[in-house]
Protein backbone atom coordinates (compact mmCIF):
# COMPACT_ATOMS: atom_id res chain seq x y z
CA UNK A 1 0.00 0.00 0.00
CA UNK A 2 1.23 4.00 -0.72
CA UNK A 3 2.69 5.93 1.51
CA UNK A 4 1.26 9.57 1.42
CA UNK A 5 3.05 12.47 2.84
CA UNK A 6 1.31 15.86 2.93
CA UNK A 7 3.03 19.07 2.96
CA UNK A 8 0.44 21.40 4.47
CA UNK A 9 1.12 24.69 6.67
CA UNK A 10 -1.54 27.67 7.43
CA UNK A 11 0.93 29.97 5.82
CA UNK A 12 1.21 31.22 2.72
CA UNK A 13 4.12 31.70 0.64
CA UNK A 14 6.26 28.87 2.62
CA UNK A 15 7.46 26.94 -0.20
CA UNK A 16 4.77 23.55 0.00
CA UNK A 17 4.84 23.29 -3.82
CA UNK A 18 8.16 23.72 -4.43
CA UNK A 19 8.91 20.93 -1.79
CA UNK A 20 6.26 18.66 -3.10
CA UNK A 21 8.04 18.51 -6.43
CA UNK A 22 11.69 18.27 -5.09
CA UNK A 23 10.56 15.39 -2.71
CA UNK A 24 9.05 13.65 -5.50
CA UNK A 25 11.91 14.09 -7.97
CA UNK A 26 14.23 12.59 -5.13
CA UNK A 27 12.16 9.82 -4.69
CA UNK A 28 11.73 8.97 -8.69
CA UNK A 29 15.64 9.54 -8.82
CA UNK A 30 16.26 7.05 -5.76
CA UNK A 31 13.91 4.46 -7.55
CA UNK A 32 10.63 4.73 -5.84
CA UNK A 33 7.58 5.24 -7.32
CA UNK A 34 5.99 8.89 -6.86
CA UNK A 35 2.84 10.86 -7.64
CA UNK A 36 2.74 14.73 -7.01
CA UNK A 37 -1.02 15.64 -5.72
CA UNK A 38 -1.62 18.95 -6.65
CA UNK A 39 -4.56 20.44 -4.11
CA UNK A 40 -4.48 24.66 -4.94
CA UNK A 41 -6.94 25.37 -6.49
CA UNK A 42 -5.37 28.57 -7.69
CA UNK A 43 -2.41 27.11 -9.51
CA UNK A 44 -2.46 24.74 -12.74
CA UNK A 45 -1.52 20.81 -13.23
CA UNK A 46 1.89 20.11 -14.71
CA UNK A 47 2.87 17.87 -17.13
CA UNK A 48 4.22 15.14 -16.25
CA UNK A 49 6.32 14.71 -18.92
CA UNK A 50 9.93 14.68 -18.58
CA UNK A 51 9.77 14.05 -14.56
CA UNK A 52 10.31 11.07 -12.70
CA UNK A 53 7.53 11.26 -11.00
CA UNK A 54 4.00 11.37 -11.98
CA UNK A 55 1.42 14.29 -11.26
CA UNK A 56 -2.13 14.19 -10.39
CA UNK A 57 -4.85 16.81 -10.17
CA UNK A 58 -7.15 17.04 -6.91
CA UNK A 59 -8.44 20.44 -6.74
CA UNK A 60 -11.76 19.40 -5.25
CA UNK A 61 -12.98 17.00 -2.52
CA UNK A 62 -13.96 14.02 -4.93
CA UNK A 63 -10.88 14.18 -7.13
CA UNK A 64 -8.74 13.87 -3.65
CA UNK A 65 -10.89 11.05 -2.40
CA UNK A 66 -10.14 9.44 -6.12
CA UNK A 67 -6.52 9.99 -5.76
CA UNK A 68 -5.87 8.84 -2.47
CA UNK A 69 -7.94 5.61 -3.05
CA UNK A 70 -6.09 4.55 -6.08
CA UNK A 71 -2.27 5.35 -4.32
CA UNK A 72 -3.63 3.24 -1.50
CA UNK A 73 -4.47 0.32 -3.88
CA UNK A 74 -0.74 0.58 -5.84
CA UNK A 75 2.38 -0.75 -3.69
CA UNK A 76 5.44 0.54 -3.18
CA UNK A 77 3.88 3.95 -4.57
CA UNK A 78 4.37 7.41 -2.20
CA UNK A 79 1.76 9.85 -2.38
CA UNK A 80 3.30 13.68 -1.93
CA UNK A 81 0.02 15.86 -1.76
CA UNK A 82 0.75 19.42 -2.18
CA UNK A 83 -1.47 21.80 -0.12
CA UNK A 84 -2.09 25.22 -0.06
CA UNK A 85 -1.61 28.39 2.58
CA UNK A 86 -4.81 29.36 4.78
CA UNK A 87 -7.04 26.57 4.55
CA UNK A 88 -7.33 25.26 8.39
CA UNK A 89 -9.90 22.67 7.29
CA UNK A 90 -8.15 21.27 4.69
CA UNK A 91 -5.07 21.27 6.44
CA UNK A 92 -6.83 18.99 9.25
CA UNK A 93 -8.61 17.18 7.12
CA UNK A 94 -5.41 15.77 4.91
CA UNK A 95 -3.33 15.35 8.43
CA UNK A 96 -5.87 12.78 9.36
CA UNK A 97 -5.23 10.87 6.08
CA UNK A 98 -1.85 11.25 5.93
CA UNK A 99 1.31 8.84 7.25
CA UNK A 100 3.56 11.95 7.66
CA UNK A 101 2.75 15.56 7.25
CA UNK A 102 5.82 18.15 6.28
CA UNK A 103 5.53 21.94 7.26
CA UNK A 104 7.80 24.20 5.18
CA UNK A 105 8.86 27.35 7.17
CA UNK A 106 11.13 30.40 5.48
CA UNK A 107 13.92 32.14 7.83
CA UNK A 108 11.48 35.02 8.88
CA UNK A 109 10.09 35.55 12.31
CA UNK A 110 6.42 35.55 10.73
CA UNK A 111 7.44 32.23 9.07
CA UNK A 112 8.59 30.61 12.68
CA UNK A 113 5.46 31.84 14.41
CA UNK A 114 3.17 30.35 11.97
CA UNK A 115 5.37 27.38 12.18
CA UNK A 116 5.17 26.87 15.89
CA UNK A 117 1.68 27.07 15.85
CA UNK A 118 1.34 24.21 13.04
CA UNK A 119 3.73 22.26 14.96
CA UNK A 120 1.55 22.43 18.01
CA UNK A 121 -1.62 22.06 16.43
CA UNK A 122 0.11 18.67 14.38
CA UNK A 123 1.92 16.32 17.13
CA UNK A 124 2.70 13.77 13.82
CA UNK A 125 3.96 16.87 11.60
CA UNK A 126 7.89 17.57 11.31
CA UNK A 127 8.78 21.19 11.10
CA UNK A 128 11.36 21.79 7.33
CA UNK A 129 13.84 24.51 6.78
CA UNK A 130 12.57 25.77 3.38
CA UNK A 131 14.47 28.05 0.84
CA UNK A 132 17.14 28.55 3.54
CA UNK A 133 19.79 30.84 3.33
CA UNK A 134 23.04 29.48 1.60
CA UNK A 135 25.40 32.54 2.69
CA UNK A 136 27.24 31.58 6.01
CA UNK A 137 26.62 34.80 7.91
CA UNK A 138 22.78 34.79 6.86
CA UNK A 139 22.27 31.22 7.72
CA UNK A 140 24.05 31.43 11.05
CA UNK A 141 21.65 33.74 11.70
CA UNK A 142 18.63 32.11 10.34
CA UNK A 143 19.87 28.66 12.81
CA UNK A 144 19.72 31.03 15.83
CA UNK A 145 16.31 32.08 15.37
CA UNK A 146 15.63 28.60 14.93
CA UNK A 147 16.88 27.68 18.33
CA UNK A 148 15.60 30.31 20.11
CA UNK A 149 12.22 30.05 18.69
CA UNK A 150 11.75 26.59 18.27
CA UNK A 151 14.08 24.69 20.78
CA UNK A 152 10.55 22.79 22.48
CA UNK A 153 10.60 21.26 18.80
CA UNK A 154 14.38 20.62 17.22
CA UNK A 155 13.68 16.44 17.74
CA UNK A 156 10.90 17.32 14.84
CA UNK A 157 13.04 19.64 12.60
CA UNK A 158 14.46 18.32 8.99
CA UNK A 159 17.84 19.27 7.63
CA UNK A 160 17.48 22.86 5.94
CA UNK A 161 16.67 22.66 2.39
CA UNK A 162 18.37 25.50 0.90
CA UNK A 163 17.58 28.25 -1.61
CA UNK A 164 18.25 27.20 -5.52
CA UNK A 165 17.12 29.67 -7.97
CA UNK A 166 17.42 26.14 -10.62
CA UNK A 167 14.54 24.82 -8.04
CA UNK A 168 11.96 26.93 -10.35
CA UNK A 169 12.56 24.35 -12.92
CA UNK A 170 10.36 21.90 -11.35
CA UNK A 171 7.53 23.76 -11.43
CA UNK A 172 7.41 24.72 -15.38
CA UNK A 173 4.44 23.52 -17.07
CA UNK A 174 6.55 21.11 -19.22
CA UNK A 175 9.82 20.36 -17.06
CA UNK A 176 13.93 20.64 -18.91
CA UNK A 177 15.23 16.80 -19.89
CA UNK A 178 18.21 17.88 -17.56
CA UNK A 179 18.58 19.50 -14.35
CA UNK A 180 21.08 21.50 -12.37
CA UNK A 181 23.51 18.74 -10.42
CA UNK A 182 23.03 20.53 -6.86
CA UNK A 183 19.54 20.75 -7.59
CA UNK A 184 19.47 17.07 -7.84
CA UNK A 185 21.58 16.16 -4.63
CA UNK A 186 19.02 18.56 -3.02
CA UNK A 187 16.31 16.65 -3.93
CA UNK A 188 17.90 13.38 -3.35
CA UNK A 189 18.90 14.21 0.30
CA UNK A 190 15.64 15.53 0.94
CA UNK A 191 14.43 11.64 -0.40
CA UNK A 192 16.34 10.02 1.66
CA UNK A 193 16.06 11.87 4.92
CA UNK A 194 11.81 11.37 4.44
CA UNK A 195 12.34 7.87 3.11
CA UNK A 196 14.56 7.18 6.84
CA UNK A 197 11.30 9.31 8.61
CA UNK A 198 9.23 6.42 6.77
CA UNK A 199 11.53 3.57 7.85
CA UNK A 200 11.91 2.50 4.32
CA UNK A 201 15.42 1.65 3.29
CA UNK A 202 16.80 3.96 0.96
CA UNK A 203 20.62 3.19 0.99
CA UNK A 204 21.56 1.32 -2.34
CA UNK A 205 18.33 2.50 -4.25
CA UNK A 206 19.89 5.64 -5.86
CA UNK A 207 19.37 5.32 -9.86
CA UNK A 208 22.10 7.11 -12.38
CA UNK A 209 24.47 9.52 -11.51
CA UNK A 210 23.46 12.12 -14.18
CA UNK A 211 21.39 14.82 -14.14
CA UNK A 212 18.91 13.57 -17.23
CA UNK A 213 15.71 12.87 -16.66
CA UNK A 214 14.22 9.43 -17.53
CA UNK A 215 10.28 9.20 -18.48
CA UNK A 216 8.44 6.69 -16.54
CA UNK A 217 6.83 4.19 -19.33
CA UNK A 218 3.54 4.73 -19.74
CA UNK A 219 2.93 0.96 -18.21
CA UNK A 220 4.26 2.23 -15.02
CA UNK A 221 2.15 5.72 -14.48
CA UNK A 222 -1.60 3.99 -13.51
CA UNK A 223 -2.79 7.67 -12.42
CA UNK A 224 -1.28 9.35 -15.57
CA UNK A 225 -3.01 13.30 -15.85
CA UNK A 226 -4.41 14.07 -19.46
CA UNK A 227 -3.40 17.70 -20.60
CA UNK A 228 -5.09 19.68 -22.88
Amino acid sequence: MARIICVIGNKGGTGKTTLSHMLCQGFGLLGYRAACVLTDVSREPLSPNGRRYITADARNGEALAKVIDKLRSLDEWIGVVDGAGNRTDMDHKLYELADIVLLPFRDSHEDIRAVVRDLDLFPRAYGVPSQWPSNLWQREAADRNVLQMMGAFRDRLLKPVIALSSSKLLLHKQMPESLPSPLIRGCRSLGREVLDILEIDSSDEEVGTDCRIERLPPAETPMRLRHA
